[in-house]
């Protein structure tokens, strides 16, 4: 029998929200096959099978949160795993405890644990013997105490999921589990709650929400909840400037529709975002200081040689941030075909969290739902964000005569903390040199 386990897949994340079974208890599965659908608060993710069997029992139902290291479903493989091992292991350990302690006090037995105390005699069982009225011992083998004392566990504070209580390997593991992950989210907590001179704490008291009218009341997702918790972490920690502009692309709208058709021949749909993603990145190699991140911890400032952008995709869950790797290195219609599947398993809710992280800048694009001007919010620890418009046509003046030029806004947020104004103005410039002779773009 194999006991699935929900595993650790990384980025921090410590539950989930069971949102589908994929198979029933009897069903046939394959090595491979998605088991469950879970969501979490970066991505919903299918969970695969790491056996051949049958779904011998589902352990938790759909809406369920489920925590890294709980056994979510038992599949009958025709053999056995290691936990089964080990807790045969276990069992055998015990009931030879058991037997040897058996003609001492049977209901000591079944109560708690009579462990010879040649083998285990630590203080903390010392005082449970003289005071066993007030004080139920623990059922559990030698080997698990000894697992216990080694991972820093107080094996006295665990309930066992064993036979008559008693005290398995997996209810250490899972303990040690949750004490590092409480350690780690305390840290997380104590990082977001320091400034620059590590003294910053919200002492804001936040009123209550008076109601005046009827009202509806949704429950607030896991992906919104850390969508929440970014933009405080961004707007408390990193002291935003903004410059806006607008750009002339009437040659890049050229382009665009010139390269469009050359584009649908390789099946990829282009748009003008992966030229800006290659103005962005042709000039974040110039002015790298916005390609950098300010580290609060060690007071440096950390230039990447690497240029990873994010693009921010509206999805029905709210606003994620898939990563175009190594954009330096990629053309435009290379750059164009894998933003497309990015924002298409970001909407799909089917990216995988190597795809969201590692970004060095990020780029928003809120032209896409008709806005012209914003100001985009820094994603951290990044030092600088770009915000594109939508392009219109307006009358402008050239050589003292008015014509009609493709205009397009653009709003820059940095980190004033380490881009100064000066620096964002002729980066601005850079991109916008580009942009408005994008054969630069091709040729570079």
């Amino acid at each position: 029998m194999y006991k699935f386990k929900f595993a650790d897949i990384g980025e921090g994340i410590h539950e989930g929200k069971l949102l589908k079974w994929m198979f029933e208890e009897g069903d046939k599965v394959k090595d491979g096959d998605t088991l469950f659908l879970v969501e979490t608060d970066k991505v919903n993710a299918e969970i695969p099978s790491p056996v051949d069997g049958v779904v011998s029992k589902l352990l938790a139902e759909e809406g369920d949160t489920i925590h890294v290291g709980d056994v979510v479903i038992e599949i009958d493989d025709g053999g056995e795993n290691e936990n089964t091992k080990e807790d045969k292991k276990e069992e055998k350990e015990t009931t030879k405890t058991e037997t040897v302690d058996e003609g001492k006090d049977m209901a000591g037995v079944v109560g708690a644990l009579e462990v010879g105390e040649d083998v285990i005699d630590s203080s903390d069982e010392k005082d449970q013997k003289e005071d066993s009225n007030s004080k139920k011992k623990i059922l559990a083998t030698p080997v698990a105490r000894k697992l216990a004392k080694d991972l820093g566990i107080d094996i006295n504070t665990l309930t066992g999921s064993g036979a008559n209580g008693r005290v398995m390997k997996d209810d250490i593991y899972k303990a040690s589990d949750k004490e590092k992950s409480n350690k780690k989210e305390d840290n997380i907590k104590d990082t977001k709650k320091e400034s620059d001179n590590k003294s910053y704490k919200s002492n804001i008291d936040i009123p209550e929400i008076k109601i005046d009218g009827e009202v509806e009341r949704v429950k607030v997702s896991k992906m919104r909840k850390t969508i929440a918790e970014n933009m405080i972490l961004s707007k408390s920690v990193i002291p935003h400037a903004t410059s806006m502009d607008d750009f002339d692309v009437t040659e890049l709208v050229k382009l665009r529709k010139e390269q469009k058709m050359i584009a649908e021949k390789q099946d990829i749909k282009l748009t003008y975002m992966p030229f800006v993603i290659k103005a962005v990145t042709l000039a974040l190699k110039e002015y790298p200081v916005l390609n950098a991140s300010y580290d609060m911890e060690n007071e440096e400032i950390v230039y990447k040689k690497y240029y990873n952008i994010g693009i921010a995709v509206d999805t029905p869950e709210g606003l994620m941030v898939p990563v175009v790797k190594d954009a330096d290195k990629k053309g435009i219609l290379e750059i164009s075909q894998e933003m497309n599947d990015l924002i298409e398993k970001s909407q799909d809710r089917k990216i995988s969290l190597d795809d969201l992280r590692g970004g060095t800048f990020s780029i928003t694009n809120y032209g896409a739902v008709g806005s012209s001007y914003g100001v985009p919010v820094i994603k951290y620890p990044e030092a600088a964000i770009i915000g594109i418009g939508r392009i219109t046509k307006k009358p402008v003046v050239i050589d003292g005569e008015i014509v009609i030029r493709d205009l397009v806004p653009i709003s820059l947020s940095i980190d004033h903390r380490i881009v100064d104004g000066a620096d964002a103005g002729r980066f601005l410039n850079k991109v916008k040199e580009f942009l408005q002779d994008p054969m630069l773009l091709l040729l570079s």
